[in-house]
């Protein structure tokens, strides 16, 4: 499954399944694919929600997933004619995807305050529990995910640093974690290396940044 699992710059994922082609928080992407099955979106920062990366991943049948409290500005920016909204902490079926939404929040920082209603998603794909965390710190709700694969921020500023979400990783004991939202506007390409040292050694680190 990790092998179907692409990372671009921030939090913008890929993953191709078998119920078909997710995009989380699509931004920086280099080529218009038109292959998006569905776009999850964890927030409405210019870097997560981008109309100008949404329009070359979506076609014609996507379905895209906001927060509850970003419905208007998808409705208006997006372009996407199937729009559902999610609250934090709650269980959909859209389409043949199964997923559920963990509140993204910061704990001392004011840039992703918990009244926002942003989230992290679990996306249950061909047998596998996989957690996109958002942008997030190390919250009592992401301490008690339930996950075989982990994708946490590692960049600091506005969300955990490496260290940080090492020690979250740890303890929610994923098989595999991947690293996102370093290298490019927050975080050094070298945090992936302290944040893998800090990871035990049960876990498997996986880099897809470049």
């Amino acid at each position: 499954m990790v092998d179907k699992i692409d990372v671009f710059k921030q939090n913008s994922i890929r993953i191709k399944s078998d119920v078909g082609t997710i995009y989380i928080d699509p931004f920086k992407i280099d080529d218009e694919t038109h292959d998006a099955d569905f776009i999850l979106i964890t927030h409405d920062h210019y870097d997560h929600f981008s109309s100008e990366d949404i329009a070359k991943v979506k076609k014609d049948t996507t379905v895209l997933v906001v927060p509850e409290k970003m419905e208007a500005k998808a409705v208006k920016e997006s372009g996407i004619k199937e729009i559902e909204t999610v609250k934090p902490g709650t269980y959909h079926e859209i389409g043949n995807l199964e997923l559920e939404t963990i509140p993204a929040y910061n704990l001392l920082k004011p840039f992703h305050p918990k009244a926002a209603g942003w989230v992290g998603y679990i996306l249950k794909i061909n047998g596998k529990r996989i957690y996109i965390a958002g942008d997030t710190d190390a919250t009592k709700e992401a301490k008690e995910v339930i996950c075989d694969i982990a994708l946490v921020p590692i960049g600091g500023t506005y969300t955990m640093d490496a260290k940080k979400a090492a020690e979250l990783v740890n303890e929610i004991n994923p098989e595999v974690v991947i690293p996102t939202h370093y290298g490019s506007i927050v975080g050094k390409l070298s945090d992936a290396k302290v944040f893998a040292a800090n990871v035990k050694d049960t876990i498997k680190v996986v880099e897809k940044i470049k």
